[in-house]
């Protein structure tokens, strides 16, 4: 089974002791590299492309389709189909074979290009706690859909200085320009290959603290201890500035204003990124940002603003745009995010009021949908339900910017039909509006 990432299969579990791709495994990734290249070159691609730099650009367009079946993706494409032998080859391949469904089957509005991304070889070790390395839970997201339980390793915040160990990342610059030129080999002319890091997800801090703490201890600190609370959040926040500092330093970052996955869910199309000073060094302010922070959804607004919002502000702000939330409900939260001026996109999960959040984002932001995917995980998608909750989605935001992603899939129940069947009824009533 191979560990998804947004949009992306983790390299990172890859086996890089050994860099020679026999020549078979050559031959399958060439021929896979230049069916991907047919795909970009297709015309829908570009309508797509055009049509996300408007959706992100907040002028009409259609409601936007978007799906990442995460875990689903390997009943899509399960191990067994992944015919090379290397190790790196396999994970090369599993990511062709993706862009290819996503071209051929899906029928959503993602947009295949004609790129082939490699990331740095690296390690990074997390925010962690002195003595307790071996102990603390990892964060990640449930592999094989399966629970896990967090393990508070973090006591007190008597001694947060000796306690906590900050972020390190650690490049392996020899062997990502060996796989650098492999992949320039294999692939040209079919596919242009960049190194294209993405080095974090969101830069919401509390699920960083989670990880120490634990949840359970957390929501007593809000009470107990705020005082400790807000000496963490200012270190998490400080930790990870310094951590952005070095990444946008050491030239690492890379632009995503194009069809990367950006937020907890949205391409990243738009003519507004990178700024207009940009010489090819690329800055936070030429890049998408996201901050979020589901793990508090138990607290008042007026506490998430008072420990969680004010630590995460000033890092959202050095983002050219942002968008904010994943699964959290914004319906009490909005008023207090929407003071990021950069704010562009947010997140309206299944547990938010989605006629509030409606009259609150207007069109003013991109109203970012995320249908609950538990539907999709039965052996048989309940086709009339599904249409209902669409038709009814459809109706309540069809004065605002919206965009349907279907993600957080443990599981299509063992039938990707189910996947399939559900954009291909998001499509009809969306023609029928």
């Amino acid at each position: 089974m191979f560990h998804q990432l947004n949009f992306r299969v983790n390299f990172s579990d890859a086996d890089y002791a050994n860099l020679l791709f026999p020549e078979g495994d050559k031959a399958l990734l060439r021929d896979l590299g230049k069916r991907v290249a047919e795909l970009a070159a297709l015309p829908v691609m570009e309508e797509r492309q055009k049509l996300w730099v408007d959706h992100n650009g907040l002028k009409r367009t259609r409601p936007l389709i978007l799906c990442d079946p995460e875990n689903g993706w390997n009943e899509i494409i399960p191990a067994s189909r992944i015919l090379c032998e290397n190790s790196v080859a396999r994970y090369w391949e599993y990511y062709l074979r993706k862009q290819i469904f996503w071209g051929e089957m899906m029928n959503d509005d993602y947009v295949v290009e004609p790129v082939f991304n490699l990331p740095y070889v690296y390690s990074e070790k997390p925010w962690r706690v002195k003595g307790a390395e071996g102990e603390q839970s990892v964060l990640k997201t449930a592999e094989g859909g399966k629970a896990y339980k967090i393990k508070a390793v973090l006591e007190d915040y008597d001694n947060l200085e000796n306690d906590i160990l900050r972020p390190q990342i650690d490049i392996d610059y020899k062997t990502t320009e060996i796989l650098l030129e492999t992949a320039k080999e294999l692939f040209a002319p079919s596919l242009d290959t960049r190194i294209n890091t993405v080095w974090f997800w969101s830069t919401g801090l509390t699920d960083d603290l989670v990880f120490m703490r634990g949840l359970e201890n957390l929501m007593y600190d809000f009470y107990g201890d705020p005082d400790g609370l807000h000496r963490i959040m200012k270190l998490l926040a400080d930790g990870t500035m310094e951590k952005l500092d070095f990444l946008e330093s050491s030239g690492l970052l890379c632009l995503n204003n194009d069809g990367t996955f950006v937020g907890s869910g949205g391409i990243g199309f738009t003519d507004e990124l990178p700024g207009k000073d940009f010489a090819g060094k690329v800055r936070l302010k030429d890049m998408w940002g996201l901050g979020e922070s589901q793990v508090t959804t138990a607290i008042s607004p007026q506490m998430f603003e008072e420990f969680i919002f004010t630590y995460q502000k000033p890092i959202m702000e050095r983002f050219g745009l942002t968008s904010y939330a994943c699964c959290e409900p914004m319906d009490k939260r909005f008023d207090i995010v929407k003071s990021v001026k950069s704010l562009r996109r947010v997140s309206v999960s299944s547990w938010a009021n989605p006629e509030i959040m409606s009259e609150k984002l207007g069109h003013s932001y991109v109203y970012s949908y995320k249908p609950a995917p538990a539907p999709l995980s039965r052996p048989v998608l309940d086709q009339d339900n599904a249409r209902k909750d669409i038709k009814n989605i459809l109706k309540i935001t069809r004065d605002n910017c919206v965009e349907l992603v279907m993600k957080d899939n443990h599981t299509l129940g063992e039938n990707p039909e189910n996947l399939l069947n559900w954009v291909r009824i998001v499509r009809e009533e969306i023609s029928s509006m």
